[in-house]
């Protein structure tokens, strides 16, 4: 088993060791200081010998370090060296994830780690349940607080019975019964279990900032953050990005999201406006009889797309024929038929490719749009047109 230096030392980017065995692409050291990966944070690459290390990874007992096309034999001595930039933002980014949990975690109890992601592209911690930006907010007021202060971040080895893991954040499931614990604290403010590689002092983070928050599906949700410098420049971006949001709402900055919720409301209550009137027209429709069948023909500005789908369907389950062109900041339209004289799929293709558009369906139902407003009128007349020959 190698010595794995990276546990003691993760400042460690170049060390000697020697071969313990190579099989292809393969390399197994007799010690090592590229982390193998785990605890949500990806692996160390680098070189030996100058070849490229392209992943590192746990095999049983074994660290494989995996090196394309290298010439090495078991004996041999080499040098190896770590990509020492990723390896550093992926400590920071570590170590930011611990004091930004610990930091939530305080103002929600109940809050629980369900998977957690250290990567140089993308760094997350996935929670159990939404946090409130209320929350986020105060949460990074503490953790960059304790940046600031500089806290120590030390590591510690300690057994399953030691009286001290009542006080530490913990899951003795995931971890087997022969393998070692280590602690890693955070000043005197958080204390948990963890194998990943990090900083040694809080102020090396520079600066904590969470850039969004998503659903994360089954997991929870997936509450992004960056550390350092790209923490820096994702802060000033988005605080231009609330400036502009804020002229734009003609707001203070302060007010901006009071007056996005206002926004929004305000376009809920247009939206069921909207609906409650393409409802009214669809109900007062009357149909022209064209050759025996009563054929649904409407122009409609900004229509409820639900409602005119029901309709239509309506429309055609009693046998009439539904012609529908909806002008909803593009041109949409719709074609039903509950007769075997209109084919909906050969029609509504044939009348939109004249007008530069496109669409698709069943015999009893098609649908499509074209890209010029303009020739909305002239559309609605042309599908009209070709429904009457259909039923003449």
């Amino acid at each position: 088993m190698a010595d794995e230096v990276f546990r003691r030392d993760g400042y460690m980017s170049e060390f000697e060791a020697g071969v313990v065995s190579a099989r292809g692409d393969e390399v197994v050291l007799d010690c090592t200081a590229f982390y193998p990966g785990g605890g949500g944070q990806t692996c160390d690459t680098g070189t030996i010998n100058g070849k490229r290390v392209v992943d590192v990874h746990y095999d049983g007992k074994e660290i494989v370090h995996i090196v394309p096309g290298n010439s090495l034999e078991p004996g041999m001595r080499v040098w190896c060296s770590i990509d020492w930039d990723r390896r550093y933002d992926l400590m920071m980014g570590h170590t930011g994830e611990h004091l930004l949990f610990c930091s939530l975690k305080r103002l929600d109890p109940e809050l629980a780690i369900t998977k957690i992601g250290i990567d140089p592209a993308d760094k997350y911690v996935i929670v159990n349940h939404d946090v409130p930006w209320e929350d986020v907010r105060a949460a990074l007021r503490f953790a960059n607080q304790a940046i600031r202060e500089n806290l120590t971040v030390s590591k510690a080895t300690v057994s399953r019975d030691d009286s001290e893991l009542e006080d530490v954040r913990i899951n003795l499931e995931r971890i087997a019964e022969d393998e070692e614990i280590t602690v890693v604290s955070i000043g005197n403010i958080d204390r948990s279990a963890c194998s990943g590689v990090h900083v040694a002092e809080t102020s090396e983070l520079g600066m904590l900032f969470v850039d969004r928050k998503v659903s994360a599906g089954k997991d929870g949700v997936a509450i992004h953050f960056r550390v350092g410098a790209a923490a820096q420049d994702a802060a000033a971006e988005l605080a231009v990005t609330c400036l502009e949001a804020a002229d734009e709402a003609g707001s203070k900055p302060e007010d901006v999201v009071r007056s996005v919720a206002n926004m929004k409301r305000d376009l809920l209550l247009a939206a069921e406006t909207s609906k409650e009137a393409s409802r009214r027209r669809v109900a007062e429709m009357s149909p022209e009889d064209i050759g025996g069948i009563p054929v649904y023909a409407g122009m409609f500005s900004g229509a409820n797309r639900r409602i005119l789908s029901e309709a239509a369907e309506r429309f055609k389950a009693a046998g009439g024929v539904a012609v529908f062109v909806n002008d909803a900041g593009s041109v949409s339209v719709m074609l039903a038929s509950g007769t075997s004289r209109v084919d909906c799929r050969t029609i509504l293709p044939a009348v939109l490719g004249r007008f530069g558009g496109g669409g698709g369906g069943k015999p009893d139902f098609a649908q499509g749009g074209i890209e010029d407003r303009a020739r909305a009128g002239e559309l609605y007349q042309a599908l009209l047109s070709a429904v009457r020959s259909a039923l003449s």
